[in-house]
């Protein structure tokens, strides 16, 4: 079988499936209708986001047997329409899970006890004990929107405190020792602390708007390690504004590019863009919950496990 690999990965990606017989070619430059006109040459094809993969690239596939997308989520393809093509979709949440879920605790623990306000004034020659007084996690209830692979590395790790754990999921039956699984009701009831673990769907796309917001008994803290456009970033800095969100930790944002890698086509920022890097109460990161050292090697393993169960 011959594979086109269309990003930058581990290198063991392209040794193991050499090892296994297959004939790997690399091109991580030619534009997408470049790659359309040699595509019917692959038997599969290994991508992160570098472009979405349509309609009209899946048909120029006229050999395709199977899609591997080097990440968590599948939501750059249209994989309806490639599984009525017989397409094996091949993605790897397996193999950053455990990245995102010490990434969401550092986010919520940096949050907690101001250690990013702390170290920039410290650094400008201020010492403010008082003003940076933290706030502890025992006692508080996490709240998870999602408990598949992230979701369940999260609270894992929340096992250490004396917190409860709750999550709501589409799926019945998927809470464990770990979480408790409530409706959506009971979450905004009791949580204190909410984190999103939540594929890009139709029905998580602005899924945190104003109303949703509102419906939460507590005043909360945000966590957002899953996809940027869930949430709704105009509402959130209102949400902010008026303390009913009492901090937030975004390592995706609503603006970025589908690709992930870039943030804004040009140079004009949106006000609430504005807002959030401004404040104090807000913790952001580039899109990189899930990028480790560790977690390059394991993404890219699991990609290779998951061809090798199916075609060898």
């Amino acid at each position: 079988m011959r594979v086109l690999h269309l990003d930058t990965n581990h290198p063991l990606l392209l040794n193991q499936l050499t090892d296994l017989g297959f004939i790997n070619d690399e091109d991580y430059t030619s534009s997408k209708s470049e790659i359309e006109n040699k595509i019917h040459l692959y038997d599969g094809f290994i991508i992160r986001s570098r472009f979405s993969i349509d309609k009209r690239f899946i048909d120029k596939a006229t050999n395709l047997k199977f899609i591997g997308r080097v990440g968590a989520g599948l939501e750059n393809i249209d994989c309806e329409y490639a599984a009525s093509k017989n397409i094996a979709l091949i993605a790897a949440p397996e193999g950053n899970r455990n990245a995102v879920g010490e990434h969401s605790l550092a986010m919520l623990l940096s949050m907690f006890n101001k250690l990013n306000k702390a170290d920039k004034e410290v650094r400008d020659g201020k010492w403010l004990r008082e003003e940076n007084r933290g706030i502890e996690l025992d006692g508080k209830t996490v709240g998870l929107i999602g408990y598949g692979n992230m979701g369940k590395s999260f609270a894992k790790k929340l096992r250490g405190f004396d917190v409860d754990v709750l999550c709501y999921d589409i799926k019945p039956n998927v809470g464990d020792k770990n979480c408790k699984q409530v409706s959506l009701k009971e979450l905004q009831e009791k949580t204190d602390v909410l984190s999103l673990h939540t594929p890009q769907t139709k029905l998580t796309k602005n899924m945190i708007n104003a109303h949703f917001i509102n419906n939460f008994k507590n005043n909360f803290w945000l966590i957002n390690t899953a996809r940027g456009s869930s949430v709704i970033t105009n509402d959130l800095v209102d949400g902010l504004k008026s303390g009913k969100i009492l901090g937030a930790g975004l390592d995706v944002l609503e603006y970025e590019k589908s690709s992930f890698e870039n943030l804004f086509s040009d140079s004009k920022m949106p006000d609430a863009f504005q807002y959030l890097i401004k404040s104090n109460q807000v913790i952001l990161s580039p899109h990189v919950a899930g990028w480790t050292v560790e977690s390059k090697e394991k993404l890219a393993q699991t990609i290779v496990d998951k061809i090798k169960a199916k075609f060898c």
